[in-house]
């Protein structure tokens, strides 16, 4: 399929992906896992979560190969790529408009929405981040990279995972402190806040290099702009792109709420973004700093 792993696309910290073309002719991405852990249970994870599902903004699984210790997933080839490459992309490349970028956003949140809601089973993906959102042709967002998921029965509300899992800086607070509440699909919700806020304003959350302390972390310098009714500081932007990025942001204070009970639903936050903005409260700050 790959002509012996020709073209490379990428890689993480599962291994790496390959295009590669089928006989039947489509173009897919083959994803070569590393050394498997625990009895190959990412590998597992993956093909079992992802082989159920069948929706417009999740990844679709079109195979997997093992042979002795090598194993491989076969998906569609996106073509687009992942969605961090066009966030924080170079000038020359491919520059998404803020309407793209709130399409994506309802999109990733329609994807999210269905492994919480929408299968016989509730799936917890655990690992959201620009990096794992991938783009078609049509630059439709598809979720992908299931390795950390969890399936839990619907009517379970609090999951037990014995270890932190997820991605620095995207990952929900009671993952490393217990008292703020019990781990669920509000994990999800809150790192597909921060990977909202990413989208928002172009940048990484955290900027260690930024001029003043108060701008080390966007979330809490962008919540007081919002709040005192100040100009999102994000350049070049027109009155209705403005309006659309303070939607996007509102709506990322919200499920980036250091308590999970303070979240909206998925379902609830695609409520929110396609509400006017006139009608989305901004929450109270004091709710989203530790004690």
């Amino acid at each position: 399929m790959t002509e012996g792993l020709k073209e490379k696309l990428g890689e993480g910290g599962f291994g790496s992906v390959f295009k590669g073309k089928l006989c039947s002719g489509p173009f897919v991405a083959i994803k070569m896992l590393g050394k498997a852990k625990g009895n190959g249970q990412d590998f597992i994870n993956e093909v079992a979560t992802i082989g159920r599902i069948h929706h417009q903004n999740v990844v679709h699984l079109i195979g997997f190969c093992v042979s002795g210790s090598k194993r491989a997933l076969v998906y569609k080839f996106m073509s687009n790529g992942s969605l961090d490459k066009l966030i924080f992309s170079k000038e020359g490349s491919v520059q998404l408009s803020y309407e793209n970028i709130y399409n994506i956003s309802v999109g990733v949140a329609r994807g999210i929405a269905y492994l919480h809601h929408g299968c016989e089973m509730k799936i917890l993906h655990f690992d959201i981040k620009l990096h794992n959102i991938l783009l078609d042709e049509n630059f439709i967002p598809k979720i992908s990279d299931f390795g950390l998921a969890k399936l839990y029965p619907i009517e379970n509300s609090i999951v037990s995972v014995t270890a932190a899992r997820g991605t620095i800086g995207y990952m929900a607070p009671e993952l490393f402190y217990q008292n703020i509440g019990g781990i669920s699909h509000k994990a999800d919700v809150y790192s597909f806040g921060m990977l909202l806020m990413e989208m928002a304003s172009k940048r990484k959350n955290l900027n260690p290099h930024a001029d003043r302390s108060s701008q080390i972390y966007f979330p809490f310098w962008i919540y007081d702009r919002i709040r005192e009714e100040e100009d999102i500081d994000i350049q070049d932007l027109t009155e209705e792109e403005k309006k659309i990025a303070k939607k996007i942001i509102i709506v990322t204070l919200w499920c980036i709420q250091l308590k999970p009970n303070n979240r909206p639903s998925m379902n609830r936050v695609i409520e929110m973004l396609e509400r006017n903005i006139e009608d989305l409260e901004i929450p109270p700050k004091s709710t989203l700093y530790p004690d």
